[in-house]
């Protein structure tokens, strides 16, 4: 193996704020906090690591930057619930702040949703974990 997708950078306006939206959506919590306010939150169940074998769950970074989004992102996450329906995780996921958003998807087996600053994700049906 060459190398391990290991952390995923989120240019965000309040980097105070959206690490609390995805620590509820992803049952992470805030793992480190830079002096230049860029906010890391991961799983507190999985250690992450050189020597550890196959996959980690991917440690989320936050940082402020001053432009706001203003297109479609090229790169988004996708979740999937671990514990109830996607309907019932949907509705769980806008209760958080979550909003529904059009991308142009049409009739597609996921649902997306935008996170509190506007940046896509996707709620999928099918895939388990």
């Amino acid at each position: 193996m060459a190398a391990k997708f290991t952390e995923l950078a989120i240019d965000c306006a309040d980097p105070a704020a959206l690490p609390r939206f995805w620590c509820a959506v992803l049952d992470y919590e805030v793992q480190g906090e830079e002096e230049d306010g860029v906010i890391s939150i991961g799983s507190p169940e999985v250690p992450e690591g050189r020597e550890r074998p196959g996959p980690v769950p991917p440690v989320l970074t936050f940082a402020r930057v001053p432009e706001g989004k203003v297109v479609k992102n090229r790169l988004h996450i996708d979740v999937n619930p671990t514990d109830r329906d996607q309907g019932a995780e949907v509705r769980r996921l806008l209760d958080l702040g979550a909003r529904h958003v059009d991308v142009g998807q049409g009739e597609v087996s996921w649902v997306t949703l935008t996170d509190p600053e506007g940046n896509e994700f996707c709620v999928l049906a099918t895939r388990c974990p």
